[in-house]
């Protein structure tokens, strides 16, 4: 299938440009699309224990609620940037949009566990679809300089608090509602974008190109395989024969994925991306600290409502700080770039989140949250809202316009094998950890227990509070410990990869430095 050099004129002048005010618009709409991709990955945490009610999910069943999305939209995220720079950003931004919106209707009124599975999948397309074209559109809508350092500063702190109001706005739904309603929330809000999309965004030129099926289908299905294989690692051990094989199988197509970009023409993903040292420094950063970020709010969560008895709603009311703190720190770096550069942010911000995490591994089961969790949770998140922004504007400098879908895609990419990899470690962390302190608590526990309590360990297997949640606090410190690291790891990169070079801050300023080719 080819993409010809065709601009399409007619669909360039309907965007309505007024400036400063269209710009304003613009940003909207395409923040509010990342953020209900975003959200959507964490929304429906607090609402699964109704859904496995209502649908009659066994327990281990239930997590494919969330990694049917997952798969597919980390596994499409490459072939969703191409598609944009290919066929016309804001086409294929709009599709992925209605697509999102179709999955999630159909999710809404799902009647069985397949059905909503399939549906989970349909919305994991869209969002891989949408979301690396959102961020390709900010590099194309906005002049360089302050005001596409605004923008990315927008888009950062958005994508980098989504999961806090997906919390937040799971927590409200289903005990205002419904669980039904964590997916019916994007019809209304998908449609809006759609609509203001061709009002307020340009048409960007239809780069020609062919699509490379081969390259799409290898990255796909080696991507799949790579992030199944991190969620099965967590669920069932890294020794398990259905996770080496996913992992081996991975490494195969992988290996064929990359022979075949060598010797495409127009690669899905052109590799001299990864030559260039600061690019290949912003992946492996955004690995360590999505790493790091999916797993504070998974064990987070876990603590706040098991051990803190906090209620959904009050569970997604305690990560709202979490927000307003990245939009703070990302609104200071973004203001700053220009004088320093993207390095001290990068550099500053892994430290603060190592100190975050480091901090929240003193937790116990007599913490309270304003004591022990709101302080570490304020720190880390300062130093996220740092990252984000530097990290964004690192992965699309000196990117050529045609290629910037392909770039926001990596970038968007690594962040979710990142977050599955970390998370998968981090589980098997918290379980040597729960291990070793449930076998120091269940001679105490059977000390006290009455018979009652005793025939039901028995039956169950699982000790009641306050056991449980020495058990459950012990394996959460442990996962914060490899969390911290995971941050440090990037605030060392940062510090010996990252070079920062004069015409870099003179592009940063508005000034004319040295770009690629367009």
């Amino acid at each position: 299938m080819t993409g010809g050099p065709r601009p399409a004129p007619a669909a360039q002048t309907t965007a309505k440009d007024t400036g400063g005010g269209g710009n304003a618009m613009a940003l909207l709409v395409i923040a509010s699309c990342q953020l209900m991709v975003v959200l959507d990955i964490t929304i429906v945490n607090i609402a699964l224990p109704d859904i496995q009610r209502s649908l009659d999910f066994s327990t281990t069943s239930l997590s494919w609620v969330v990694n049917a999305y997952t798969l597919t939209f980390g596994g499409l995220l490459l072939l969703g940037g191409r598609a944009g720079d290919i066929l016309g950003r804001r086409r294929v931004f709009i599709f992925g949009v209605l697509l999102f919106v179709l999955a999630s209707l159909l999710g809404g009124f799902a009647q069985n566990g397949g059905q909503l599975l399939a549906a989970r999948a349909l919305q994991g397309i869209g969002g891989a679809i949408a979301s690396p074209t959102s961020l390709a559109l900010i590099s194309t809508t906005f002049r360089e300089g302050p005001e596409r350092n605004r923008a990315f500063g927008v888009f950062a702190a958005v994508s980098a608090g989504g999961g806090a109001i997906g919390l937040l706005a799971g927590g409200v739904l289903v005990e205002w509602l419904n669980w039904r309603w964590v997916l019916f929330v994007n019809v209304p809000i998908g449609l809006l974008i759609a609509l203001a999309t061709p009002r307020w965004i340009k048409e960007s030129e239809r780069h020609p190109g062919r699509f490379d099926f081969t390259g799409a289908l290898t990255s796909t299905v080696g991507m799949v395989l790579l992030v199944y294989g991190f969620i099965r690692a967590a669920q069932d051990g890294w020794r398990d024969a259905l996770t080496l094989a996913s992992f081996g199988a991975a490494a195969v197509v992988l290996v064929v994925f990359v022979l075949v970009e060598r010797r495409s023409r127009q690669p899905i993903t052109p590799l001299h991306m990864f030559a260039d040292r600061n690019r290949a420094g912003t992946y492996g950063i955004m690995l360590c600290l999505a790493a790091a970020m999916f797993g504070m709010f998974f064990f987070l969560t876990l603590f706040v409502q098991n051990v803190l008895d906090f209620s959904p709603l009050q569970a997604g009311l305690a990560f709202l700080p979490v927000s307003a703190v990245i939009a703070i720190g990302a609104g200071l770096a973004s203001r700053f770039l220009p004088v320093y550069g993207p390095k001290p942010f990068m550099v500053l911000g892994g430290i603060l989140a190592a100190v975050g995490l480091a901090w929240l591994t003193l937790t116990d089961v007599h913490s309270t949250y304003a004591g022990s969790v709101l302080g570490p949770m304020l720190v880390f998140s300062l130093g996220m809202g740092m990252e984000f922004v530097s990290l964004t504007l690192m992965a699309l400098s000196n990117v050529p316009t045609a290629e910037t879908g392909a770039a926001s895609g990596l970038l968007n990419a690594t962040q979710q094998v990142g977050g599955s990899l970390g998370l998968s470690i981090l589980v098997t962390m918290f379980g040597t950890a729960s291990t070793n302190e449930a076998e120091k608590q269940i001679p105490l526990f059977l000390r006290q227990a009455t018979p009652a309590e005793r025939l039901r360990f028995e039956r169950t297997g699982d000790l009641p509070p306050p056991w449980a949640d020495e058990v459950l606090t012990a394996g959460v410190s442990a996962a914060f410990i490899m969390a911290a690291i995971f941050t440090a790891l990037a605030a060392l990169i940062a510090l010996v990869a990252i070079q920062v070079r004069p015409s870099d801050l003179q592009r940063l300023q508005g000034g004319m430095g040295p770009a690629g080719p367009a």
